[in-house]
């Protein structure tokens, strides 16, 4: 399976931005997925899960109530929508299956294929 992380960007603090992930090789559906970040000199963090069919979700507390992350099995895209964006959001940002569909795993070694990550700066 391959996954295409996209949508990265620049904003300004307060800011929107909404990453895509795609994946392509075996449907979506066969997966939970999760979204990572890791910060020049700072471990991969965990940001937000969610479950195959989208009905379980699990996200950061540094995160929550400013993104949602969804996704639509029909175009094998998992979406996570950033509002209020923060300077400490910024980082590099990655998608990752989890061949567990109910998973909401906040470990990354939990993770079985990850995409290439896309890279978000906020500025204050």
């Amino acid at each position: 399976v391959q996954l295409q992380a996209s949508g990265g960007g620049s904003v300004q603090a307060g800011g929107s931005l909404r990453l895509s992930c795609t994946i392509s090789g075996r449907p979506l559906s066969s997966y939970a997925m999760g979204w990572f970040r890791q910060a020049p000199g700072k471990e991969r963090e965990f940001v937000a899960a969610i479950s195959w069919s989208g009905t379980l979700t699990s996200s950061a507390d540094s995160v929550k109530g400013r993104f949602s992350i969804s996704r639509d099995n029909a175009k094998n895209t998992v979406y996570l929508q950033m509002n209020s964006l923060k300077p400490e959001d910024a980082a590099v940002y990655y998608c990752a299956t989890n061949n567990n569909p109910y998973s909401r795993s906040l470990i990354p070694s939990d993770y079985d294929s990850w995409g290439q990550g896309t890279l978000v700066t906020v500025s204050s």
